[in-house]
This record gives C-alpha cells, structure tokens and sequence, in this order.
C-alpha cells in the first residue's frame, strides 16, 4: 500500500528546555494498492558463494545501483544481507565489502518518512533539539536515495574504505537525509574532488545538516554581533580543498580522518576572516598553543563583571585589537586554528575562583593537545566542548577515545565489524549468532562501547541468568577503569544486577569503591554516585536504611 500523510506539529524537547517542532500522522489515506516488494515476489539478484569469496567488482557495484534505479534498493537488501552473512560466516576475507553494500542498499532505500520520524526520536532522546532548527518538517514521498545521481551512488558504493568512515562516523541524530543532500552537493561540484577528499566531505556533510547551535561557540557573544549561520557546505569544501592544494594548510586534509576533520569545519567566522588568521596569526604547528595569548587578557572586564562581548561585531581583528577575556582568547585562537587547516576544540570549564575557556589542537606529532590555556592551579573538575557533528556536550570517553586515537587501529575496526554484524543478527533474533559475533567484537578491542552494550543486550535475549550479566559487566568494568564515566556507567548496572540477586552487601562495596576511587580528582562524579546511591535507597528501602545510607554517604564524601 502507499500512504499519503498531513503533517501537524507537536513539541519536541530540546536541550536546555529548548523546543523544535516534530511531524504528526493526522490520518492515512488509502491511495492504492500496489505490490509491495518482498521476498517472495521480487526477482533477488544472485550472488554466488565464489563470488562472496572475493571482494565486490565494479560490474557488480553498476548492477546493483542499475537494479535499484528500476526495482528500488528494497529489493537488493534480502540479497545484499545474506551475502554480508556468509562471507562473515565462512571468514572470506571480504565480509566489510559486503557488509557495507548491504549497509548502503539498507540506508538508501529507507523511506523518507520512516528516516525523518527515527531522527527525530533520536533527537528527542538525546535532547539535541535546539531554536535554531526548523519548526517543522513535512513528510514527503519516496527513499533516501531519491535526489542521488547514478554517479555519487557509484562513487559510495564503489569505495570500500569511504564506506568503511561514513558508516562508523555516522550516529542517530545526524538527519540522514541532509547529509545525503550535501554530499550530493560536493559531488556534483566537482566529482574528482571529491574521491580525493571524500573524508572532508563526510566531515561536512555531519556538521552541516542541521544549523549550528545558538550556544556555539560560546554564549557570552550576541547574535547580533556573531550570527551563528554556517556557510553553504559546498563552499566550506571548496575552500578547504584549495588551501590544501596549495599548501595553506598545516595538516593535510587528505590524511585526516573525518572524525577530526569535523573539528576543523565547524566555522562560524567568514572566509575573509579566516585569510586574515593565516597572515596575522604567526604560531605553527610546534607553538601553536600560543595564540591563546596574542589576545591581551581584560582585567577590567573582569573587575567590572563585563563577561559579554562589549562591542557591536565580534571579528578576529577585532579581538585581537581590544582584547577580551578566557572566553575570547579561546574563540580566537581556535578560528584562528581552523583558518590554518588545524582541527581545534573550543573548552569551557568551572574552576576554583569562576568559569574559564581553554582550547586545544591537533599538533604536528597528530595528537591532540587539549590545556592550551588552561591554568593548572585552577583544578578544573572537567571540560565541555561542543561536538559539532550532535551540537550536544563531547562526553567524558568521547573526548578520551578522540585524543587516543584508537579507532584507526586494526584491531578496532576488525571490532566494530564484528559488532555490527552482531547487532543485525540480533535484530533478526539470530541470538546465538549475536552473542558470539559480540563476544568476538570485545576482545578484539575491549574499548569497543557498542560492542559491550550489544553483548549484553545478546546475553539477555539468550538467558535470564543474571550471573551471566553480572560477569558481563565486571569485564565491562575493568575494560573501562581508564574512563570514569564509563565505568561507574557499567559499575551502576553491575549494583542493580547484585541487589537483584540478593546480594546488597557485595552492592554497597561497589558504591563505596566508585564514591572513593574519584572523590579527590573527580568530584563532581564522585558526588554524581552518591546521589544515584542515594536516590535509590529512597526508592527501595526503608526509612531507616535510607537514613543509615545517607549518613553514610555523608561521612564519605566528607565536608562541604
């Protein structure tokens, strides 16, 4: 059947209470009746076992995107999925090549009306609605794949290690649909340009599909003075890619993965400005943490509470002239960072005597020096910054696994293959085949999230045995000790598993060992623990243990 909607509006809750609109099914109007495609009534491409033996060729790749152009890519997913499968089962050697055809011929025949209502569920469970995103978004007819020429469909198909980037860098709240579009919009301008900076133009086409937030890059400037309006994505690459070619840049472009490059095209400052950063800013790679301090600290700002942007626009020129205070020697110097090719996060912090900003940047060795400006005596609890690809806060791992760079390990990709063919076989409810393709993926790379959320997730569907799920997340655990968030992350499910199974004593010990393992250089999640510990006492026990728990807990976390 085809189904024809009316969109209305409801609200949808953003971060800091922030609202955007979401489409409604009003009513269904029963069009017609035609042949859905299925299994059983379409003509499936044959993909043979020597075939799936060795990597897709070309003519495959044109058969499939021909075969879609006529049939819809619908029809080439039970095929696409069952090859993946077998070259995963019998251990061809090519499993991702398949895999990934799959993954694309699943992406693009997605209906835009089932894509746009997943996104918007996505962006309502991470509260990544914000005033600048549209009010609405209507419904309209046809697939993901509706508005691709042939050729870009060739191009994504046909380039295994592009696949490979897009498919790990892509998350829920990226609006897929978008990021399609502006891909397109690359392509088109000029196709040999984009093969070669392919991973420039994914970077791009995830920062650029849904406007910048108004709290970016920091809210202690007006709009007026410093409108938040991202440039056309087409121009940020054309921009980008001439400055690479003609060696403008400090980092090459062309060896960056997108995942970096994201923190390189999140620009708010007009080209002239960033031309203006290459010529006046004189730091390189080796010093680069310097530019913090071009810009001329405001003491009198400071005295006279003066924390917002004085003046009418907020240019480079401008800073540099008059100087600022923390907040815009972070701005300046991380614009200025971007106007030279270098990807630079922007940070801002609570310390002991009141807010600061900081920066860091991708350094000449390729790690990321992430203090510039951050004064060590402050004791700063944590930082945030802004990932341009969500406009949501980096978490405390994220921001870990981006300096550490392991996701270009081997280890790491062959993990996040296994876990993805874990998940798909879990979502066909192929249990045992979920749980040792998840198995697999943690001890490739035991740093692999999606791998131990899956796992468990698996183990659930394959048993009830909380001992099972309790051993799970004690590897869980210890795989993650080097990340805080994410060990007391698993250690809370490791107590409810406990408490589940009677044993409250071995409960409170974990409590205890998390409250006193971050209590004097992580204050904030030591105190974030005994506030979960003790709102679950008040949700489950008696009044007098929960005084006996609070005390407790007071004496832990001692004075003030």
């Amino acid at each position: 059947m085809t189904l024809a909607y009316e969109s209305g509006e409801v609200p949808l809750a953003g971060k800091n209470g922030v609202c955007f609109a979401r489409p409604v099914l009003k009513r269904w109007l029963l069009l017609a009746c035609i042949p859905f495609a299925t299994l059983g009534a379409q003509e499936e491409t044959a993909i043979t076992a020597e075939e799936i033996a060795r990597a897709p060729t070309p003519a495959r790749v044109t058969a499939l995107v021909d075969r879609a152009a006529t049939q819809g890519w619908g029809s080439v997913v039970p095929a696409l999925r069952t090859a993946a499968q077998q070259a995963y089962e019998t251990n061809s050697g090519y499993a991702p090549a398949w895999y990934y055809l799959y993954r694309w011929s699943r992406l693009l025949g997605t209906p835009y009306n089932v894509a746009l209502q997943d996104w918007i569920k996505a962006v309502e469970a991470a509260k990544a609605g914000h005033l600048n995103m549209a009010q609405n978004y209507p419904y309209r007819p046809g697939s993901l794949s509706a508005g691709l020429t042939r050729d870009l469909q060739l191009a994504l198909l046909g380039n295994a290690a592009l696949s490979e980037e897009f498919f790990q860098l892509l998350c829920p709240v990226d609006h897929a649909s978008e990021v399609l579009a502006i891909l397109q919009k690359i392509h088109r301008q000029d196709p040999g340009l984009f093969a070669a900076y392919a991973n420039l133009a994914m970077a791009i086409a995830v920062v650029y599909d849904v406007p910048a937030s108004p709290y970016w890059p920091h809210a202690q400037v007006s709009p007026q003075a410093l409108p938040r309006q991202l440039p056309p994505p087409e121009q940020v690459f054309a921009y980008f890619v001439r400055l690479d070619r003609g060696n403008g840049t400090l980092q090459r472009l062309g060896r960056l993965p997108a995942s970096e490059l994201k923190f390189l095209v999140d620009i708010v400052a007009p080209f002239s400005e960033l031309d203006w950063a290459r010529k006046n800013v004189p730091p390189g790679l080796a010093d680069f943490g310097k530019a913090y301090d071009l810009v001329k600290y405001r003491k009198d700002r400071l005295a006279g509470n003066v924390y917002q942007w004085p003046g009418r626009t907020y240019t480079l020129p401008e800073i540099l002239q008059a100087g600022g205070i923390c907040v815009d020697q972070a701005y300046f110097a991380s614009t200025a960072g971007k106007a030279k090719g270098i990807p630079t996060i922007m940070f801002r912090g609570m310390g002991l005597d009141g807010r600061h900003a900081w920066f860091g940047y991708l350094d000449a060795s390729q790690r990321w020096q992430l203090d510039c400006g951050r004064y060590a005596e402050q004791k700063f609890v944590v930082g945030l910054a802004f990932d341009p690809q969500t406009w949501t806060d980096i978490n405390d791992h994220e921001l870990l696994f981006i300096t550490e760079r392991f996701r270009a390990l081997p280890t790491y990709k062959v993990s996040v293959m296994n876990a993805q063919f874990a998940a798909d076989y879990l979502n066909e409810g192929k249990t045992e085949q979920a749980w040792k393709a998840a198995r697999e993926a943690v001890n490739r790379d035991p740093r692999n999230l999606d791998a131990w959320n899956i796992l468990l997730k698996a183990q659930a569907a394959k048993s009830p045995d909380l001992r099972a799920r309790e051993t799970i997340l004690r590897e869980a655990v210890l795989a993650f000790q080097r990340y805080p968030d994410l060990e007391i992350s698993f250690s809370r499910q490791l107590i409810e598993v406990l408490r589940a199974r009677g044993e409250a004593s071995l409960a409170q010990v974990e409590e205890q060992r998390l409250g006193r393992k971050y209590q004097a250089n992580r204050g904030d999640l030591s105190t974030g623990q005994a506030a979960a510990a003790l709102k679950r006492s008040i949700e489950q026990d008696d009044l007098a243990t929960q005084i006996k728990v609070y005390n407790r807990l007071v004496d832990a976390e001692g004075r003030g």
